[in-house]
């Protein structure tokens, strides 16, 4: 064969290799959290899952190597948008992942949405972004923010509880919140408080406090995440309210505030009841390896924000898997993604019409486990294969 004949067949062989170079490049995942100020607690578990589902996936889906670039949000909107901005235009990353507060994510979803990307929220779920902003290419791996407290609201209605105060954060997933409950709630409303929320977060509750306690209300619901929690928690047993005014809360008692409230020896907190759609011990698979790996790698049980981490980095794997690596065709990305193909840590999931999960709702209860460790446990099913709210609005 001479010379001519050898470059025709490097030829071909580099034009038979272009696309399987072209499927071979790394899909990049932007991961949107809170790494500083005092919300960072949450990020950062939120982080610690991200890097513990790529530690189970090797890095890779299918023979597709995934990279994560994590951005700071710094716990405000114009921050969130300006690193998600970074990651779609500079790092030209496939998928934008995380957030944890509505505020930021209706801040940024357009930068994600308006580029082609797909958006995956590990945390945050507006009503407005599962109803009339809903996407093709938006998708959920946590709630809609209504779902949580409603399901609280009908445990309340099961026990019999007659009127209820509510405190939470003046911010959207804070309004959201008290409209979950007050939504499902039969009993009177006897008084709502709407805290300063941000960087600068009101954390000293001692006036709503006795507000709530002058009510007279049989109740006291409250959803205050992160750091705000555990003040809240300290406050609420130093004021001696257990007995006077039983606490019922979303996303304020979890994996994050436990360990701080046992090493304070607040036992008031033991027996306290709180709603979510998973717990440490769902007892599947995915969510034992998960739990089990976790804690042996971190020193301690992972939280809900965790849990949604992991299972938002898996749902994106198995669609980038499904499509060999190949990001060319939105549409195939996007019925894989809704194909949710993934052992879930929670078991059975599946999406809805606005690509809001499916799922199941629980009252848990929070407990000593065998090793003394003040964790949480699954005391009923309060909700079924639960469709959010605001699904009818989504026009897709």
């Amino acid at each position: 064969m001479n010379l001519n004949g050898f470059s025709r067949l490097a030829m071909v062989a580099a034009m038979m290799a272009a696309p399987a170079q072209l499927l071979a490049e790394d899909v990049k995942i932007g991961f949107v959290t809170t790494l500083t100020t005092g919300a960072a607690v949450i990020g950062n578990d939120m982080k610690n899952a991200v890097d513990l589902a790529m530690d189970h996936l090797g890095g890779m889906a299918g023979e597709t190597r995934l990279e994560v670039i994590y951005g700071d949000d710094q716990f405000a909107p114009d921050a969130g948008k300006q690193v998600t901005d970074k990651l779609v235009k500079q790092d030209n990353v496939d998928f934008v992942a995380g957030y944890i507060w509505s505020h930021v994510l209706l801040a940024s979803r357009k930068s994600v949405l308006d580029a082609g990307k797909f958006l995956i929220s590990a945390n945050a779920g507006p009503s407005q972004i599962a109803g009339k902003l809903c996407d093709p290419h938006f998708f959920s791996t946590s709630w809609q923010n209504d779902q949580t407290p409603m399901a609280m609201g009908e445990v309340l209605n099961r026990q019999g509880v007659q009127s209820l105060y509510i405190m939470a954060p003046n911010y959207a997933a804070g309004k959201d919140m008290a409209a979950g409950v007050e939504r499902v709630f039969e009993g009177e409303i006897k008084g709502k408080d709407l805290t300063k929320w941000g960087a600068d977060a009101q954390l000293d509750f001692s006036a709503e406090l006795a507000k709530a306690k002058a009510s007279g209300a049989n109740g006291l619901f409250v959803f205050y995440p992160g750091a705000a929690g555990g003040a809240f928690i300290k406050q609420y047993h130093q004021a001696g309210l257990k007995d006077v005014l039983p606490l019922y809360s979303v996303f304020t008692v979890d994996g994050l505030s436990l360990p701080k409230l046992q090493e304070a020896d607040f036992s008031g907190v033991l027996g306290s009841k709180t709603t979510n759609q998973w717990d440490p011990s769902l007892d599947n698979e995915a969510n034992k390896k998960f739990v089990s790996d976790f804690k042996a790698k971190y020193g301690g049980y992972p939280s809900f924000y965790a849990a949604q981490s992991y299972d938002a980095i898996m749902l994106i794997a198995s669609a980038v898997e499904a499509v060999g690596g190949d990001m060319s065709d939105p549409d195939a990305v996007q019925a894989a993604l809704k194909s949710a193909d993934f052992a879930s840590v929670r078991g059975d999931f599946s999406f809805g019409s606005n690509n809001m999960p499916v799922q199941d709702f629980f009252l848990r209860e929070v407990v000593v486990d065998a090793d003394g460790t003040w964790t949480t446990k699954v005391v009923e099913t309060v909700y079924e294969d639960h469709v959010d709210s605001y699904a009818a609005e989504c026009k897709m």
